[in-house]
């Protein structure tokens, strides 16, 4: 779960933004004395025990650790995690305002904020120092953080009472050194801290043989790869995919191969994981276990998952798939068959998912695709609302048939399946609710639906087809809409290839303006009259 910053401001931001907060569920007197404790000047913390104060707009809120109480021998790894999360969360976000105001030299509050920053730091080391397993390397990042929190309390301090501004100068120049020196140091306490507590986590999945134990294991393990790349790249460094792919490789925890590989699938979304993955001959377990058909629906579609992760075209490096082409066949096979018989849409999608991964990775996948009759399936799918249900999982759909449809072999498929029908209907995706991602998916899926019209059309009877079914309407509608699609760029200039091969196979079919508009001019031209116009078709 990770990208390198250009500035300590910036990575302070980013890290606050990669750990989320879990949610602890307590009763009303409970929550109520942890509010109690948290509404408190920090700055008193230390001397004081927590004499309660109003709170100005600058006092922030103590981050308690392991809901009121401190980190002990017996609080779970999970529960040591919570806090350590809960508290590096406290001083990066301090870090980060520091930054922002020692930017803008407002003194008074570089000054009150350094004093948080050292509270935090303080309270952090002192909870997770008293914790079984501390590193004894941490101990060398605990004195050089509290020394460079004192000293940025202390010039700071003197920033207060001066107004020479070449000296406020230099002090800010010293002060942000200071302050990218902490936020250094801090990154990689907190690493440490953290793999150390993974490194539990996972010896208690490699040694136990308790399926409750491990089951446990795997399910915070899950939990923590929500938090960000961050996380997942130690996790993945730490060991991680080895130990669960280990599980999966042993009959006897077979209940455990779905949340196995799930964790997995999560891991895998940065490219340490994918790397852990290919020296254990991770593609060779998902295989096998596509493949056998004894193993539940539940855990082929999470090995489907790991597939589509590890073969997303986001990531920068495609050599961890050069195993990849000695099991196509196998695989291919095994996720057409998952799509045909999927039991619900969340299983269609992530083995489809998969598919449209592929097809990107390989042109042989899609003639073996078609070989298995993958239109017949996919468009059988799309009229199953039980298999097909969102937008997500028919953009997967014209993922593949678009890839599909490159090969002249596609053409008869798709006019024997009725495919022009169904990519109309999928030219009039829109989404059901306001949701942004929703949005961007139908987008998507008219895009491609657009693109495989296209491809299809080089065929004269296919062409026929796709005008008799009115599809050159939809196209202008599209392109002369910005509402129809969204406002979205890429749709036009897909409708407008379309519509201009089309009118290359039948010219008639296009009416005087629309041609003068939408096919005559170079399509930069019509790209951008059409982009510039709010609604102009009669």
């Amino acid at each position: 779960m990770s990208s390198p910053q250009s500035s300590r401001q910036s990575s302070c931001s980013s890290f606050s933004g990669k750990i989320r907060i879990h949610t602890i569920q307590v009763d009303s007197v409970q929550r109520w004395m942890e509010d109690l404790r948290q509404m408190t000047e920090v700055e008193c913390m230390c001397v004081l025990q927590s004499k309660p104060l109003g709170v100005d707009e600058d006092a922030e809120l103590i981050v308690s650790a392991g809901a009121t109480h401190t980190l002990s021998h017996t609080h779970t790894t999970r529960d040591n995690l919570q806090a350590l999360l809960k508290r590096a969360l406290a001083v990066s976000t301090e870090l980060g305002k520091m930054f922002q105001r020692l930017e803008k030299r407002r003194w008074q509050r570089v000054h009150n904020t350094a004093g948080r920053v050292n509270t935090h730091l303080r309270s952090l080391i002192q909870e997770y120092s008293s914790a079984p397993h501390t590193p004894a390397d941490m101990q060398k990042f605990e004195k050089t953080l509290l020394e460079k929190c004192m000293e940025l309390s202390i010039i700071t301090e003197r920033c207060l009472h001066t107004e020479d501004e070449y000296f406020l100068k230099s002090m800010k120049e010293a002060i942000h050194e200071i302050l990218t020196d902490v936020s250094d140091s801090f990154s990689q306490m907190i690493d440490m801290a953290l793999a150390n507590e993974i490194q539990i986590l996972i010896r208690q999945i490699e040694d136990s043989d308790d399926v409750l134990t491990i089951s446990t294991a795997i399910s915070n393990l899950l939990s923590l790869t929500q938090d960000g790349p961050q996380l997942c790249s130690i996790i993945a460094k730490e060991g991680a995919v080895v130990a669960l792919l280990k599980i999966c490789r042993q009959d006897c925890f077979s209940s455990l191969y779905a949340p196995a590989l799930r964790t997995v699938a999560s891991i895998c979304c940065v490219e340490e994981g994918i790397s852990q993955l290919e020296k254990v001959d991770g593609l060779l377990c998902l295989a096998d276990i596509l493949t056998d058909g004894a193993c539940a629906e539940a855990t082929r579609a999470e090995a489907a998952a790991v597939m589509a992760q590890i073969t997303s075209p986001h990531h920068s490096s495609t050599q961890h798939l050069s195993s990849f082409l000695e099991s196509m066949q196998d695989i291919v096979t095994a996720l057409i068959h998952l799509c045909e018989s999927a039991s619900c849409g969340e299983v269609f999608l992530l083995a489809s998912a998969a598919l449209a991964n592929i097809t990107f990775f390989d042109s042989m996948a899609c003639e073996i695709l078609l070989q298995l009759n993958a239109v017949h399936i996919l468009l059988q799918a799309c009229r199953d609302r039980q298999r097909v249900d969102t937008p997500y999982s028919k953009d997967q759909v014209v993922t593949i048939l678009a890839n599909l449809s490159v090969l002249e072999q596609c053409t008869a498929d798709v006019l024997e399946e009725k495919g022009i029908e169904q990519l109309l209907v999928l030219l009039n995706e829109k989404p059901s609710s306001s949701s942004p991602s929703e949005s961007a998916a139908c987008e998507r899926v008219q895009q491609k639906a657009a693109v495989t019209l296209a491809r299809l059309s080089r065929d004269p009877l296919l062409a026929q087809t796709a005008i008799q079914c009115k599809a050159v309407p939809r196209l202008i509608e599209l392109c002369r809409s910005p509402a129809e699609r969204n406002n979205s760029d890429s749709v036009l200039v897909a409708c407008l290839a379309a519509l201009r091969r089309l009118a290359a196979e039948c010219p008639d079919s296009i009416g005087p303006s629309d041609h003068q508009q939408l096919i005559k001019p170079r399509l930069v031209d019509s790209f951008l009259l059409c982009s510039n116009m709010e609604e102009s078709f009669v």
